[in-house]
């Protein structure tokens, strides 16, 4: 991604959230989208964030205790678990950053991000290889060719649109994706 950014763009520095390379107070805000989970220790990775932002802390994340209706898990059950335990709950959120405020972020029918619930509303997406790469939680689940048969055959045959037909009156739905703020705490 930072090879594709134009010249004119602003500098792009990577770095891990445990050890960010930056001075105190360098940022008004640090916002972090469906990364939380990938950090090895996120109780640091948040002492940094707060650390290097002068008033909040921003996070998009995934409540778990609400996203295990989407209708995906039915289908291949592997992908809620093999990340759940790498989420940080709500209530964690509330332990290491102090009092946070939680929105819900409801999907749109159309979103294109890419994520795993971005595609709840047109399933033969999850059947595109090109998409799954994209979703971190593929990759860590193996083969899911015979899940993956089930889920166009059912397409195919009207059975998934029957047996979700709910779906079909709704323009967005809530997954469980949550915006999580704090203000950034100063020692």
């Amino acid at each position: 991604m930072i090879a594709q950014r134009p010249a004119y763009a602003a500098p792009s520095v990577q770095a891990r959230a445990e050890a960010l390379p930056f001075r105190d107070n360098s940022f008004d805000a640090v916002l972090g989208v469906l990364t939380v989970h990938h950090w090895k220790d996120q109780a640091k990775g948040f002492s940094e964030c707060s650390r290097v932002a002068r008033s909040r802390v921003v996070s998009l994340t995934n409540d778990f205790d609400v996203c295990t209706k989407f209708w995906l898990f039915d289908y291949i059950p592997e992908l809620l678990y093999a990340d759940r335990h790498l989420f940080v709950s709500m209530e964690k959120y509330e332990e290491l950053l102090g009092t946070v405020e939680i929105t819900a972020v409801p999907i749109p029918a159309d979103c294109r991000d890419g994520f795993l619930g971005a595609y709840w509303k047109r399933p033969r997406a999850y059947l595109e290889s090109l998409i799954r790469e994209g979703i971190s939680t593929f990759s860590k689940i193996g083969n899911v060719d015979a899940q993956l048969a089930r889920l166009e055959a059912d397409v195919e045959s009207g059975a998934w649109e029957q047996r979700y037909s709910d779906l079909s009156k709704v323009e967005e739905l809530d997954l469980g994706y949550r915006i999580v703020v704090a203000a950034s705490q100063k020692p």
